[in-house]
């Protein structure tokens, strides 16, 4: 029995140990070796490996792109603003080896990486003015990020993807003041505007009023010139038609004459040789 018993727990020892000797690592995962806590040859990838029980174990590393969502951190851009931050930043582990022996550890990767990378956020945004920052520049300003943080990252064996802003405000404390000076500003702009209108609108109305003034004089000149001819022709038919008749034309005249100035309200008194009143003498 004892005999049997032997074998038994030899067998099983066998066994244990043919399991501890191989292990698998997954499609998404980087291993490397550990023995007596120092790494052993490089980083192995996918498939079943090999190791010495008891004496080497295995370290994985997720191979796969991952995120970190950095905390909210204060910058001072250019103008002495001060911005509250809130980036993340796309990243993986491309080298195990190399990262397990200068961060051991994702939470140790982590720190490098959130060091670097606010550090060099802080250095870039410093570089700009406020209204750069969160409008036209930047994406300029995340490339140039992204470009400085995959250097410094890389002798951690981290690849970085991308950095990013997601949000990006202001200290409350800061807020009503930044707000304040920013509507003072816009409304000095549209003062401006408003200023550079009405000297447009003024000579704009000048310059109608003199081309209303010209168009008037040269109507008005028009005007005399054909009420100078009309009575230059009017002038010339009556003299023809005095020529014809000068006794009936005088005596047309005449009657027009009575019947301007004189109504039936009107006394006249007539005395002899009146030259206006010569014809009312002869209808007497």
């Amino acid at each position: 029995m004892n005999k049997y018993s032997g074998v038994f727990i030899v067998i099983i020892l066998i066994l244990i140990g043919i399991s501890q000797s191989f292990y698998t690592v997954d499609e998404t995962q980087r291993a490397i070796v550990l023995q007596l806590g120092k790494p052993v040859g490089d980083a192995v990838g996918p498939g079943l490996h090999f190791k010495i029980p008891l004496i080497q174990q295995v370290k994985k590393f997720d191979h796969r792109i991952l995120e970190y969502d950095s905390p909210p951190a204060e910058v001072i851009t250019k103008d002495k603003k001060t911005l509250v931050v809130d980036n993340y930043t796309r990243w993986r582990i491309y080298d195990p080896l190399r990262f397990y022996r200068t961060a051991v550890t994702i939470s140790g990767g982590l720190a490098r990486l959130d060091d670097i990378v606010y550090s060099e956020l802080r250095v870039a945004l410093g570089r700009y003015q406020l209204i750069d920052i969160v409008s036209s520049k930047r994406s300029e300003i995340m490339k140039s990020v992204t470009q400085d943080v995959k250097k410094e990252l890389k002798k951690y064996g981290i690849q970085v993807i991308d950095v990013r802003i997601k949000r990006t405000d202001l200290p409350p404390e800061n807020q009503k003041a930044i707000y304040a000076r920013m509507r003072s500003e816009r409304e000095r702009e549209a003062k401006m505007y408003r200023s550079e209108g009405y000297e447009q609108a003024a000579i704009i109305k000048a310059k109608a009023q003199k081309e209303r003034a010209i168009l008037l004089a040269e109507a008005n000149k028009k005007a005399e010139i054909i009420k100078g001819e009309g009575d230059a022709n009017a002038t010339t038919i009556y003299a023809q038609a005095y020529k014809q008749d000068e006794k009936f034309f005088d005596l047309i005249r005449s009657f027009e004459a009575y019947k301007n100035s004189i109504d039936e309200n009107s006394t006249i008194i007539m005395s002899s040789g009146n030259e206006f009143l010569r014809y009312m003498e002869k209808i007497k």
